[in-house]
């Protein structure tokens, strides 16, 4: 636990200064963020708010961890590292989009196939070697089993489709989180909820692991190292804490693709290493939400001939169409990703409690 909440605090001291010092530094070289055209009116006052904020909880994360493991003096794990390297790698493809945009002044960064080719390469070296590295008791961080709480035993799946489900489980959550970045501080505190949550699974994984006495019977979770995801997670969380002092509307920063792509794929990882991949949709339910209302937008186009469901997609810029206030928008779609971790908390306690 002292690493845990060690981790976790360093991260959050980290970014909270980080930050502050990033945003001066990116100012003062004019790396701000450029605004689509076809996106709300209201948005273009934003044009030139310093982005790619998202690097410093990257940093932050990493370096909190690796402090939390010279603090109590214990070696990292296979799965930790793993989900950092997701976390980082997929960071880096956004890193690279967000500097496009800056050094080329359009909104628009890396070319769409040259984006998911990196994106793709990433989550595929993620899932390889997901599935190496077993332990003494022979457990991996990845599962060949699709999961909800725990390993679905009829849905095995040989090693190829499992590297597919994995790759599709990373592209769909590292780009719903990118859809939900676009009003201040929504992805940061809607991500820090999901985060938060994740270090509380991983904390009763812990204590009711297959791999310590305290494991009973059916009721114990298979899972290779969930006190580090634990510490994890608990990086993650601190380090959005201290991004969304800075991100909260007004913003003074961006995390950019950087910062959103990164978060996605963390949010996948989490969800593979701790076989929970069907409740992340559930946990991150605020993604999928704007996620489909991008799909609807689409589909309803183009099955109408030019009719739209919304007046504008995603969701919250249909609502800021509507008049809404920024700062409401963002509260209310809070509201409702909290409502999902507290029925994803719900739905896995039950599972544990009835099992």
């Amino acid at each position: 636990m002292i690493s845990i909440l060690f981790g976790g605090a360093v991260a959050m001291v980290l970014t909270l200064i980080g930050t502050r010092w990033a945003i001066r530094w990116l100012a003062k070289r004019g790396y701000g963020q450029e605004i689509r055209a076809d996106g709300p009116t209201s948005h273009h006052i934003k044009r030139g708010t310093p982005t790619m904020g998202g690097a410093v909880f990257i940093v932050a994360t990493i370096v909190g961890y690796f402090a939390a493991k010279l603090f109590t003096m214990t070696p990292p794990s296979a799965s930790a590292i793993l989900v950092l390297f997701l976390f980082a790698g997929m960071g880096a493809v956004g890193f690279l989009d967000d500097f496009i945009k800056i050094f080329r002044q359009r909104s628009l960064g890396l070319r769409s196939k040259a984006k998911l080719a990196g994106q793709t390469f990433v989550a595929v070296v993620f899932a390889v070697l997901a599935l190496q590295f077993p332990d003494e008791r022979g457990q991996r961080p990845a599962s060949p089993f699709i999961s909800f709480i725990r390993d679905i035993g009829w849905l095995e799946l040989p090693a190829i489709l499992v590297i597919i489900w994995i790759l599709l489980l990373i592209a769909g959550m590292s780009n719903g989180v990118n859809l939900v970045d676009g009003l201040d501080g929504l992805a940061t505190g809607a991500s820090m909820m999901v985060f938060g949550a994740y270090t509380l699974i991983c904390i009763w994984q812990f204590n009711q692991s297959c791999a310590t006495a305290n494991g009973v019977g059916a009721k114990c979770y298979e899972v290779r190292d969930p006190h580090d995801l634990a510490v994890v997670a608990a990086c993650l969380t601190g380090a959005l804490f201290g991004f969304l002092w800075w991100n909260a509307s007004p913003a003074k920063i961006f995390m950019g693709d950087t910062g959103s792509l990164s978060l996605g794929g963390a949010l996948a990882g989490m969800a593979v290493m701790t076989r929970t991949e069907l409740l992340v949709l559930l946990l991150g339910g605020l993604f999928v939400i704007v996620t489909a209302s991008v799909i609807l937008q689409v589909g309803y186009f183009k099955a109408t001939k030019g009719k739209r469901l919304f007046r504008m997609a995603p969701l919250h810029h249909h609502f800021e169409m509507l008049g809404w206030e920024q700062v409401n928008i963002v509260i209310r779609f809070w509201i409702i990703q909290g409502l999902c971790v507290v029925i994803g908390l719900g739905v896995f306690y039950a599972e544990w409690v009835t099992g």
